[in-house]
């Protein structure tokens, strides 16, 4: 038997000879995750070259086209830039370097050098590579602010160092480059918009060498100037240094940067590394990795294994990154300097808090809750700069990217598991502020986009949503009420029950958006109507997404309650019903946002694989999570199924390794599978531990057949609180065959507080179209959403020309047929008919609306909007993009950038064939230029109309354009069916739309 699991590959040999790893940084291969996942997956987005733990400088290699920095696939250098991160969209990657020989061309900052991963060599703390062009060979280190380098020149008195200060990724508002004497240049560089929000942030470099540079010049982008000295500033400015390497052919490099100023770059650098010698600087990185990777220490596996696991912990500790300087100076989001408190050791920057609250705050709190606390502090000091708790901070600004109130999550994670050191109520002061109060009138951020329709409804409308691939109503809820239940969760911890129970209550607003109906968290509007169903719709091609949900749909975001999973189970029907839809969920393990089944390269199903171990089936949980294990991961550049995420995706594989992770944010709660390893020990910075032993470990045994807790039996699928705090010993036996039996009755926590008994629902959902004197059948529902018989009241409140018949009764388990008549003379246009539940005690329930559809005679659909502060919507919104912003103003609003994007709502106009469109515009006649309608015909995507020229007479006029063959698909940015193309600071009152032919759906609503 031993012969054959050796040739298998899986020897496991007894618990007492596996040895655990005493030095983690050997198995640390940066190059893992820094090439291409596939068509679903994209570009993973991992940088090769050193950094420090949280550092601040993150030197390393960027290719062309990788809008994150570098790709393996790539075999050129554009440069050696100072800042990067595994992100989702274009940034960072400021201030390439790049060491040349020879004449420097017409175009130097378009200069690359070719490379071949032959001669690349990348390990914690250090990089290096040929580049083949020139013959350099660069060599480099970096402690947390300071980076050091050795690059190696063929003898040549023309040895050169191109400074490209404007080539930022994602470009540049303004950049500086000037020479310090003969040894040093320093400047900055001034760059944003991630994600295409707006947002700027600058940052500074000192630049200096061992050598004096024999020659200079300098670069605006379009032309080089030959110098004596470099003084330039521009976007796109840049410099080179000359060097005489004949007698020396070593030229020393350091670097250094500064959020605060140029000075603070300088004097970090005299602070990190005073000396020229590579060796201690290598070594202080290494140790700095060696005292971090080996608070986890794991035995057996294989080396592919091994570094995989290193690495995903590797990645997961370098992000956040430092924001001080080595004096405690940085610059805050009101654009002022602050010094860290007391307390506090360094303020951090570069938070992707949608994707790190959901496990990464959890186990960078658990390793380093000194340093987690100083990120909670980071937060907090944010806000109180800022107004507002961040979401998507980029150094000392907020993007605004991504949906949710994710700092409260996190912070609240950050606290459950051990990071305890920060100001916590100031943080709960601004995460109640964030939770309650929308920002004022043209303030740039929302916290919680909807925040006030949020507490209206208890739910996000979707048709008054965030707008982002799609509408987010679904998911906004969702993440809301994971967000409420955090603040329920931090303010009991604080001492504030009454805080804690109002919130905890909030948290099942969940149970506001299950439809009953199709048994799936679904968007709903402002009139309580679900959308036509299924509940997954598959969305059109080139769309990102199902409507109503961020980067996903309805089948991969309907176990996304991870704090009440139990109520969300009984409202599917119960263990059986789930588990029968799960099965097929997780035959596809990395589909993208656009398929029914597990999407585990993106962050909204992350803990869906625990899934099972509230369902019954525990052993169907150990068996997916081993599977994403054994066919995502890997030690390979290719070897992750989605973005890195600032660790995010990392973590997430550190957790599934040792057979854990935190499925509810805001708790220590741990939801079990089975360990990868044969024996882990966690290394609790209280000086305790964690000990997991699992000597049948192995890629083919994930199924537990027993577990022990400190020598006890331990049947449950989840540990307590305490193992985090005093340590333990876990014991598994694995096997390769399930245990059916073990785990099945003791699932992890749900928390139901506030919860209600049942939720009501209607069918059919969506528009149901009658014509006058017209009537149609219908159902009154409910389920039961806490596991006991119900007795559900229900009344109809049909408006005038709807009767509802019978228009009340009484549900005890069973659905109710009833008749909707529509009247004769009733006017064409929507009529929502609310049907409201109570339960025996009349406390409400959770309902659902019917919309009736009283179609027009003429053929015609007519849709318009009237724009203001808050705009009055019937059947046309308004789309907010990065190219299409505008504020109110007296009258309407007036645009920023220079179009107005428009969609009609598609069940009036379904894209797929042409129609005739005819559209009105009031707006304010201002100046002489001309401007005109862009829209998605059935030929491109940005037709444009006839133009209209402004006569400047400070009156309000009214445009009329037609719009033949009109697409309506959805093509434009934002979704949108078209934009008016304006140019800035144009105002507009309203816009109306009439549309005939193809499939239109013939309602008046304006």
């Amino acid at each position: 038997m031993v012969a054959i699991l050796v040739v298998l590959g899986v020897l496991t040999p007894p618990a007492h000879a596996v040895s655990l790893v005493t030095d983690p940084v050997s198995h640390v291969d940066p190059m893992i995750g820094t090439g291409n996942g596939g068509e679903t997956v994209g570009q993973i987005n991992n940088f090769p070259g050193p950094a420090v733990p949280f550092g601040m400088l993150q030197w390393s290699p960027d290719t062309p086209g990788a809008y994150a920095g570098y790709s393996y696939d790539s075999d050129k250098i554009r440069g050696f830039s100072l800042t990067h991160a595994s992100v989702g969209c274009t940034q960072y990657g400021d201030i390439p370097i790049l060491p040349v020989v020879g004449d420097i061309g017409a175009a130097p900052w378009n200069r690359t050098e070719k490379f071949s991963h032959s001669t690349e060599t990348a390990r914690a703390g250090e990089y290096a590579v040929t580049l083949e062009d020139s013959n350099v060979r660069v060599d480099m280190t970096s402690a947390n602010r300071t980076g050091l380098a050795a690059l190696r020149f063929p003898a040549s008195e023309q040895a050169r160092v191109l400074v490209k200060a404007g080539a930022s990724l994602n470009g540049n508002k303004a950049a500086s480059l000037r020479t310090v004497g003969d040894r040093e240049v320093v400047g900055s560089a001034t760059t944003g918009d991630f994600c295409g929000k707006q947002h700027s942030y600058t940052i500074h470099f000192a630049l200096t060498f061992d050598r004096p540079f024999t020659t200079v010049g300098s670069w605006d982008g379009t032309t080089v100037t030959p110098g004596t000295s470099i003084d330039v500033s521009g976007p796109r400015s840049g410099g080179y240094l000359t060097f005489d390497t004949r007698a020396d052919q070593t030229v020393r490099a350091k670097v250094a940067i500064s959020y605060v100023g140029v000075e603070g770059a300088q004097r970090n650098m005299r602070t990190e590394i005073p000396a020229w010698d590579l060796a201690p600087v290598k070594a202080a990185a290494r140790k700095q990795w060696h005292d971090n990777l080996s608070r986890i220490q794991i035995g057996g596996g294989t080396p592919e294994q091994v570094r995989t696991f290193y690495t995903a912990l590797y990645h997961s500790l370098l992000y956040p990154t430092t924001f001080s300087d080595v004096d405690g100076r940085y610059i805050g989001f009101d654009q002022k300097i602050y010094s860290v408190k007391s307390g506090q050791r360094a303020q951090y920057a570069n938070f992707s808090l949608w994707d790190t609250y959901r496990c990464l705050a959890a186990l960078q709190a658990l390793l380093r809750p000194d340093i987690a606390s100083d990120l909670a502090q980071s937060l907090v000091n944010d806000a109180e700069q800022f107004g507002w708790l961040p979401k998507w901070p980029v150094m000392n600004s907020e993007s605004g990217v991504m949906s949710g109130d994710n700092a409260v999550p996190f912070l609240a994670s950050l606290h459950a598991f051990g990071a305890r050191n920060f100001d916590t109520a100031t943080a709960l002061q601004y995460m109640l502020k964030g939770a309650t109060t929308p920002a004022p009138p043209g303030f740039p951020y929302q916290q919680r986009q909807g925040v006030v329709d949020y507490q209206k409804y208890g739910y996000v409308p979707n048709d008054r949503s965030e707008q982002g691939h799609v509408r987010l109503g679904g998911s906004q809820t969702l993440e809301y009420a994971v967000d409420d239940f955090a603040i329920s969760k931090f303010a009991a911890a604080l001492g504030k029950p009454d805080t804690a129970r109002t919130y905890a209550g909030r948290a099942q607003n969940w149970q506001n958006v299950f439809d009953g109906s199709t048994g799936y968290l679904r968007p709903k509007d402002s009139t309580g109507a679900f959308p036509a169903g299924p509940g997954f719709v598959p969305p059109r091609p080139g769309q990102f997404g199902q409507d109503g949900f961020d980067e996903g749909n309805a089948a991969q975001y309907n176990y996304f309650v991870p704090q009440n999973m139990a109520g969300l189970i009984s409202a599917m029907g119960g263990r059986d019903s789930v588990n029968n839809r799960a099965d097929t969920f997780f035959q596809q393990l990395n589909v993208g946002p656009n398929a029914p089944y597990q999407w585990s390269g993106n962050e909204v199903d992350f803990a869906t694989p625990w899934l099972y171990d509230y369902t019954g089936q525990p052993w169907k949980t150990q068996e997916v999570v081993r599977r994403i294990e054994n066919q995502l991961f890997s030690a390979t550049p290719n070897g992750e199924p989605g973005n890195d995420d600032l660790g995010a995706q990392s973590s997430w594989y550190v957790w599934a390794a040792l057979g854990a992770y935190p499925v509810t944010p805001g708790t220590t709660d741990l939801a079990l599978a089975s360990p990868l390893f044969p024996k882990a020990v966690i290394h609790l910075a209280n000086g305790r531990s964690i000990t997991i032993n699992a000597p049948a470990a192995a890629t083919d045994h994930p199924y537990v057949q027993r577990l022990t807790l400190n020598g006890r039996t331990w049947d449950r699928t989840s540990l307590p609180s305490s193992v985090l705090r005093d340590g333990a010993t876990l014991n598994f036996d694995l096997s390769a065959q399930p245990n059916t039996a073990w785990g099945t009755t003791s699932p992890p926590p749900s928390y139901s507080e506030g919860q209600v008994g049942a939720i009501g629902y209607t069918s059919p959902t969506g528009q149901v179209v009658a014509r006058q004197g017209t009537s149609f059948p219908a159902t009154v529902g409910a389920v039961d959403a806490d596991g006991r018989p119900d007795v559900v009241r229900w009344t109809a409140k049909p408006p005038a020309g709807i009767t509802v018949t019978p228009s009340s009764g009484v549900l005890r388990g069973q659905t109710q047929a009833i008749t909707v008549a529509v009247a004769a003379d009733t006017p064409s246009g929507y009529h929502p008919v609310p049907v409201t539940f109570t339960d025996e005690s009349g406390r409400a329930l959770p309902g659902g609306t019917i919309t009736v559809t009283v179609a027009a005679a003429d053929g015609q659909a007519t849709v318009c909007t009237i724009l203001a502060a808050t705009d009055t919507e019937c059947g046309l919104q308004r789309r907010d993009n990065d190219d299409g912003r505008s504020e109110p103003v007296d009258g309407g609003r007036k645009t920023l950038n220079g179009y107005l994007y428009f969609a009609v709502t598609d069940d009036l106009v379904p894209a797929g064939s042409a129609h005739t469109a005819t559209m009105t515009v009031d707006y304010l006649d201002q100046g002489t230029g001309t401007w005109n309608v862009q829209y998605d015909s059935t030929g491109e995507a940005y037709k444009g109309s006839a133009s209209v020229t402004n006569t400047g007479t400070g009156t309000w006029k009214t445009a009329t354009f037609t719009l033949p063959d009109a697409g309506f698909g959805n093509r434009q940015n934002a979704a949108a069916d078209f934009r008016l193309s304006t140019g800035p600071g144009f105002v507009i009152a309203k816009v109306h739309v009439a549309v005939s032919g193809g499939t239109v759906l013939p309602i008046h609503l304006c």
